[in-house]
């Protein structure tokens, strides 16, 4: 093979996987997690840490885990979207993650709070079992407790009536 061809062969291989990467939507990181068993936890809850929840409590139902902050902006643009699920019947569960100020309370008490339960993770470990990257992250679980979809970035009106609404209807079947 000719020396000067190499260079060019590099060049075409390289353009390739650019112009795949540049395809892809970067705000959809694809999760190991899919289908495998939701990670078991036991937290104590927001403002009441005499009680405590673990995804096992959700078994037989189809929920959604999202993972929120206080001092997550993308979090307080979603909240009113999640007050809206919660008004629909959705069943939410927050997971409180990295909350070292224990703004959370004060936060759900001023603007209501979508969730069934919000429980904290103060450590961030159960994020870390989760593969949580940053806030808000939102997963989807099913009746068996098996993870079905993560949604990374605030649930938006468009994200609910194109991804979360339909998976959540077929799930519940």
């Amino acid at each position: 093979m000719n020396k000067r061809l190499i260079p060019l062969i590099v060049f075409l291989v390289l353009a390739v996987f650019f112009a795949i990467g540049l395809t892809k939507n970067p705000r959809e990181v694809p999760s190991p997690f899919i289908g495998k068993p939701a990670p078991a936890f036991r937290l104590p809850e927001v403002g009441n840490p005499a009680k405590t929840f673990g995804p096992e409590e959700m078994r037989g139902q189809v929920w959604m885990l999202n993972v929120w902050a206080p001092w997550c902006v993308s979090c307080r643009q979603e909240h009113g979207v999640l007050m809206q699920l919660q008004a629909q019947g959705v069943k939410l569960v927050g997971l409180n993650w990295k909350d070292k100020d224990r703004e959370a309370a004060a936060l759900l008490a001023r603007l209501g709070s979508p969730y069934l339960s919000t429980v904290e993770d103060l450590d961030g470990r159960v994020g870390i079992d989760y593969g949580v990257t940053g806030t808000p992250e939102t997963f989807v679980v099913d009746k068996g407790g098996i993870i079905r979809f993560k949604q990374t970035g605030p649930i938006t009106e468009e994200v609910w009536k194109e991804k979360l609404e339909p998976m959540l209807k077929e799930l519940a079947r």
